[in-house]
């Protein structure tokens, strides 16, 4: 099963953050890399809507080992997409291939995880799961990046990507080859007893349950308000790193970027993430959560110090960039922990967890897409100021949506089918 989250996570960062900074390199604006790649992230958010149709395939290997195969024939044509002369729109194009293809795959291979295992293993690979999902940013930033910005120099940006690609493209087709052999289940298909009409009016009811919910307005508003702020910062920040200083960037070069962020900066996101679990584990959610978003302005306020400071010590930026992925790591907790334990439970706690991490992505792509307009119309040091003021929306809702309570005689709502009843934080 690693050998899934690690397909999973492979494919997603490419799309979601390696096209950003190779698009940078070949001299696109930052608006369009930020509407274009904002755009490229919606097949994650809005999944869940073509997701219970996938139950009609009985065997969900066939789905992940068919997602992967497209995943490997949209990689190589990257590789031919990078030499056309209107190599940008064909470039976007193989992406949301590439995007929609691996939304699809996440969705069977989630339901392959917990199809293929019982509550116990599930249990015990939980860890593997993330850690092999997080593997694949090591490979994507830590090796990769630097590999393609040792080859820029070399044989230029267009050849030296192509390469990069041509290289996931042969890796990724390799996984797929494996899996199709090793992944529990079969290869056919077979599925009597469910029919399109009677998945969609399930989803239908689905929906109309999540939105009787009392104060799902509130919530869903809260939800993309507390990712309002790093939609933009982590879109934007990665480039003003990479953006000559002559520009108003730190001018480092791609195998730096690379490298800080691979190494230093993923492992400063594992720790947070892990800190941030039992920190709210700890207080409660109702309690963390003013922390929590608090924690997720650190990487705003550490961008504004560096287009501040502007150093150019690369020890300084290092060190910068692992308080940005710490304070990342440890605050983005808070939106997982709220989305399952006070919008997911119900009737339909699985399609409601679902739905809501999709008005989650859908916040973070909502403000990612037009990141780039508001960047250059600022410039990266107001811009940074301004995207720590957007923190606040988030913090002022926290005094009227419902969280998880301990008081039984907190107010709850029999439609919500909470496991354990809310009280409004005050």
């Amino acid at each position: 099963m690693s050998s899934l989250y690690f397909v999973q996570g492979m494919q997603f960062f490419v799309v979601m953050l390696i096209a950003g900074l190779m698009f940078k390199n070949m001299g696109v604006a930052n608006d369009q890399i930020a509407r274009w790649t904002g755009l490229l992230g919606l097949a994650w958010a809005m999944k869940w809507l073509w997701s219970p149709f996938l139950e009609l395939a009985r065997s969900k290997k066939l789905i992940v080992v068919a997602g992967q195969y497209t995943g490997a024939a949209g990689l190589a044509l990257m590789v031919v997409a990078l030499q056309l002369p209107m190599w940008f729109a064909a470039s976007v194009a193989v992406l949301f291939l590439l995007a929609y293809a691996s939304a699809t795959h996440d969705i069977a291979c989630d339901g392959l995880y917990m199809s293929a295992l019982d509550d116990k293993q599930q249990a015990a690979f939980a860890g593997w799961q993330g850690a092999f999902f997080n593997a694949s940013k090591f490979l994507t930033l830590g090796g990769l990046l630097v590999l393609a910005g040792h080859l820029e120099r070399g044989i230029g940006v267009m050849n030296a990507w192509s390469v990069i690609f041509g290289l996931l493209a042969v890796l990724l087709f390799l996984l797929a080859t494996y899996n199709a052999y090793a992944l529990p289940g079969t290869l056919n298909t077979e599925h009597r007893d469910l029919t399109v009409a009677g998945i969609g009016e399930t989803l239908r009811e689905v929906v109309a349950d999540l939105l009787n919910k009392p104060g799902i307005a509130l919530m869903i508003l809260f939800i993309v308000m507390f990712r309002f702020a790093e939609g933009q910062v982590q879109t934007i920040g990665p480039l003003f790193l990479i953006e000559p200083r002559e520009k108003g960037g730190l001018g480092l070069t791609t195998e730096q970027v690379g490298g800080i962020y691979g190494t230093v900066g993923t492992a400063a996101f594992l720790v947070g993430s892990i800190a941030g679990g039992y920190f709210t584990s700890w207080l409660s959610l109702r309690r963390a959560m003013p922390v929590l978003i608090v924690a997720m302005a650190v990487p705003n306020a550490t961008f504004y110090y560096l287009a501040v400071t502007m150093p150019s010590d690369l020890w300084h930026v290092g060190v910068a960039v692992a308080v940005e992925m710490l304070g990342y790591g440890f605050g983005f907790v808070g939106m997982i922990l709220y989305i399952m334990q006070v919008v997911a439970p119900g009737r339909f706690q699985t399609a409601h967890y679902a739905i809501g991490s999709g008005v989650m992505q859908l916040g973070f792509i909502l403000s990612k897409t037009i990141s780039g307009d508001i960047q250059i119309a600022m410039g990266y040091e107001h811009f940074f100021l301004w995207t720590i003021g957007c923190g606040a929306p988030a913090l002022i809702l926290l005094m009227f949506i419902r969280m998880p309570g301990k008081k039984h005689g907190a107010s709850s709502s029999s439609s919500a089918g909470a496991a354990e009843p809310v009280e409004r934080v005050v």
